[in-house]
């Protein structure tokens, strides 16, 4: 980040990765609890942190069947939720995990992320280009990127139509 600019977002240091797995996995942040955040930004347009905060709060509603106006209320109890959480669930399923961990299990860990893991993931990914997408769009010929393009940019496959190609980015 440009360093000109005035930085808004408050730093939680260490705490920061249990909350932001705590958020995640209880899914505290979703479009459905917190409305869709960044295409009401976009669509603000805000020259001012003061103008977004107003903004969010006049227009934010959660994203489900029956929306719910966003209020400060609303994200003061999805931060209790989340303190709720941490406490009640992930700080004794965590404390219970690192009482339990073997050195086996680590090395068992990297094994089964780098090989079993990856296997899973590269026979998932090919079956969802020649078994879904290439029957799909029988005009496109889809081939491996390379992995220099893939590591740059997360993309796992080029799409050919005629000479132009289009990329499939993989989040499986």
């Amino acid at each position: 980040m440009n360093s000109k600019f005035k930085k808004y977002s408050k730093e939680f240091g260490k705490k920061e990765k249990v909350l932001n797995y705590t958020c995640q996995t209880y899914q505290l942040s979703r479009p459905n609890k917190v409305g869709a955040v960044m295409a009401l930004i976009r669509e603000c347009q805000p020259k001012l942190f003061e103008e977004w905060q107003k903004y969010y709060f006049e227009k934010a509603a959660t994203d489900g069947k029956i929306p719910v106006k966003i209020t400060n209320e609303t994200l003061k109890e999805l931060g209790e939720r989340l303190y709720v959480k941490i406490k009640e669930i992930v700080i004794p399923e965590w404390t219970t995990a690192f009482n339990q961990l073997t050195q086996q299990d680590c090395i068992d860990y990297i094994f089964n992320l780098t090989i079993n893991r990856t296997y899973d993931g590269f026979i998932r990914e090919k079956s969802v280009i020649t078994d879904n997408l290439a029957k799909l769009f029988q005009q496109i010929k889809f081939e491996e990127s390379d992995p220099e393009l893939d590591h740059a940019g997360d993309i796992d496959y080029l799409g050919w139509v005629g000479n132009k190609a289009s990329v499939f980015k993989s989040s499986l």
